[in-house]
């Protein structure tokens, strides 16, 4: 059996266009915070990919090897950006830098029990940004030109819209079957929601 996924391919392409959110409160409590996960560790990598993609048919990654996280994870210009809501992961943003000044949001998204708090388009201002100022960080690099990612009919029902509030627009849509698979959860036969 198989579904008709959407993707929608979008782009910034200059800093000009990225349109901040405002940082969230987190209920009144406590606080969010943004941070780099400069040690390479699959096993942390592993539980953010499954954990905010196990509800939304992320796949494409679960049967990874350890090695493989490891290969990744290790690659010049890869950052994982994480964010903890009082100490607590949140969510997490996968940085790609590319050839010639291009940036690329791999992996984007939020743990389900965060979602709906904003944290999300915080998330994805301050990773924006980060993916902007990435030659700041890699010496030789060449300064970002292009910040691009994609997003299908399959990830969270705001996602799309949270892109185009932060400034990305539309530059390429394509429609494709694909194999309908269970729902995974954050790991296999894990309930989710």
């Amino acid at each position: 059996m198989s579904i008709a996924v959407t993707t929608w391919s979008l782009e910034q392409t200059s800093p000009a266009d990225r349109l901040p959110a405002a940082a969230p409160d987190a209920d009144g409590d406590g606080d969010v915070r943004i941070v780099r996960a400069e040690v390479p560790s699959p096993e942390f990598s592993r539980f953010l990919y499954a954990s905010v993609g196990g509800d939304i048919r992320w796949t494409d990654r679960l049967g990874w090897t350890y090695a493989q996280w490891r290969d990744d994870l290790e690659r010049p210009e890869v950052e994982t950006w994480v964010a903890y809501d009082r100490g607590t992961p949140a969510g997490y943003m996968q940085l790609e830098g590319q050839d010639d000044g291009v940036v690329e949001i791999v992996y984007f998204g939020l743990i389900p029990a965060f979602r709906g708090r904003r944290i999300g388009g915080h998330l994805l201002s301050y990773g924006v940004a980060r993916a902007w100022d990435l030659a700041d960080r890699w010496p030789g690099r060449a300064p970002t030109k292009r910040v691009w990612l994609h997003t299908c009919s399959k990830d969270g029902e705001h996602a799309m819209d949270n892109y185009l509030r932060r400034g990305f627009r539309l530059f390429d849509t394509k429609v494709e079957e694909e194999p309908d698979v269970t729902t995974p959860g954050p790991w296999p036969g894990a309930q989710v929601g």
